[in-house]
Parts: C-alpha cells; structure tokens; sequence
C-alpha cells in the first residue's frame, strides 16, 4: 500500500465482536427494531400531516424530530445490519465522508429542536395568554430552519478540517459506522486540531442545549407549582412528561459517551453507547409521544375509524 491519500479509496467497518449466532440473533433482533423506528415515527408524522387538530406549534416540532429520528436511524442501521450478516465489509471513502457528515447533522439538529420544544412548552405553560402571538407559524419556522441550519453548520465545520486528512491506512474502522474520531485515529497526520473541534462542538450541542432546557423547566416548575387545582397541575406536567423523557434519553447517553467516567474499554462503550443513539432513542421517541399523548391517540382513533368501513 502507498503512502498517499489516494491509496485509501474504501475502509472496513469493525462492528462487533461477536460469535455468528450472536451475529444472526441480533440482525434479527434489529431488524425488527428499525421496522419498528420507521413504522412509529412514519405514523407520528402521518396522524400530524392528516390530522388538522395537530396542526400546532408542538406537533410542528415533534414532526421535525420523527423526520429526524427517521434519517438518523437510516444513516446507520442498515450499515449496521449489513455487518452483522457479513462482518467487515467495505465502505467507500466517499461513502464514509457522507455517512459522518449525514450523522452530525442528525445528531446536531436534534440537540437544538429539543430546545426549541421545550422553549414551546414554557410558553406553553408560563405564559398561556401570549401563546398564539409568540408561537407564531413564522416564529416556528424560523426555529426549525435555524436548528437545521446550526445543525449542518456544526458539521460542516467538522468535514472542513477532516475532509483533507490523508489516509494512508489502516483501513479498519473501529465502530459499526463511519463515526468521527473512530475515523480519526486512521489519519496519517495530526489530528489534534480535530479532536478540539469535536469537543467544542460537543460542548455546544450538549452543554448549551442542556443549560437551556434546565433554565426553561425551571421556570416551568415554578409556574406549575403556582396552580391552585391538582388537576391543573397534573394536565401541566402531563404535557412536559413525554418531552422530558426524550430529554433524558438523548442527553443522557450523550453526556456519558463524551464527559462521564471512563470503565473498561472506552471505545466498546461508546460504540454500545452510539448503538442506543442510532437504533433504540429512535424507535422510543414516539412510543413515549404516543403512549402518554391523548390527543395523538384521539387523532390515530379518528383516523382507523376513518378507514374502517361501516
């Protein structure tokens, strides 16, 4: 093998180590999974588009994060799944470059639109009589487009500075996708740079974010607290449950894989810890919408009374 970039025109994904039955009962395993990923935020995505009573700021948002959960679990499964029935296959350079880039977009914009929800939900609840004026749809789509944007801004910024690493080989990726510094550590060159820009943009997308979200159910909290009826409180914090659940999956093992402490391998880890990320928050996301939602089950009633004939 030379020693120029060219020389590197496809790597192989590691995955996991595992026996073939393993290998096998777990393609199975997340192949349902993934069905499941795409048939709960399909749904999520349909009763909002069909369903004009979820025509609302919040259902706005929530069908931007099923978009997203969607096309992130679409960037990395089906590699996955292909791994698993042929361990170490070949991906293209090229086909590595797009994966990353795609999953840092993925990763990114999701961080920012769980701010923005919940942004939504402390207007929501701290000042109900502005709602309509200050959740504007201009207002909505601004926070949308502006989450996208940050999203592939961040990455962008990322590609720049690793696009032109040269890789002279190994060509050996260990991971079960083309994550960034799993990439990284097969540059011949220094990559300190790239290791600092990965930090900042995990300070940014985690540290921020998280601030944010805390500051907002802070007030939220107060609010709450401040309503005489039990009942009023319980419908208050019943509309904040589903999204601070999802809060909690995505943050959580977000800040374990970058800041928590280190046990064992902390590469095997983080790959076990990516594999949540990828495959298991996104089928999660809309059964915990879904399952805590009486308005999603009162639109998906009306719609399978729609199509049931009389």
């Amino acid at each position: 093998m030379g020693v120029n970039q060219t020389s590197v025109t496809e790597f192989l994904l590691v995955g996991f180590s595992l026996s073939p039955r393993m290998q096998v009962l777990l393609f199975g395993l997340f192949s349902v999974f993934y069905a499941f990923t795409l048939l709960g935020n399909g749904v999520i995505l349909g009763l909002i588009s069909l369903d004009s009573r979820l025509h609302t700021p919040m259902y706005f948002f929530l069908s931007q994060l099923a978009t997203v959960d969607i096309a992130y679990a679409c960037n990395t499964v089906p590699q996955l799944l292909v791994n698993l029935l042929s361990p170490a296959q070949p991906i293209s350079f090229a086909g590595c470059m797009t994966q990353t880039f795609l999953f840092l977009i993925f990763a990114h914009t999701e961080c920012f639109l769980l701010v923005v929800m919940s942004y939504d939900r402390y207007v929501a609840i701290c000042l109900p009589l502005r709602y309509s004026s200050i959740m504007s749809w201009r207002v909505c789509i601004t926070l949308v487009v502006t989450s996208w944007t940050l999203g592939v801004l961040l990455a962008l910024a990322q590609m720049v500075l690793l696009l032109p690493l040269p890789f002279c080989g190994p060509q050996k990726v260990n991971h079960f996708f083309c994550e960034t510094l799993a990439v990284l550590k097969l540059a011949c060159a220094d990559t300190h740079l790239n290791e600092v820009l990965v930090v900042v943009a995990a300070v940014l997308v985690l540290v921020g974010p998280v601030s944010a979200i805390v500051v907002s159910y802070v007030h939220i909290l107060c609010a709450v607290l401040k309503i005489q009826s039990a009942e009023g409180r319980r419908k208050a914090f019943s509309t904040c449950s589903s999204h601070l659940c999802v809060v909690g999956l995505f943050y959580g093992t977000a800040i374990i894989m970058y800041v928590g402490p280190q046990h064992g391998d902390p590469q095997e880890q983080k790959k076990y810890l990516l594999l949540f990320h990828s495959l298991f928050n996104p089928m999660l996301n809309p059964l915990i919408y879904s399952l805590r939602n009486r308005e999603v089950h009162a639109a998906l009633r009306r719609r399978l009374e729609k199509g049931t004939p009389s």
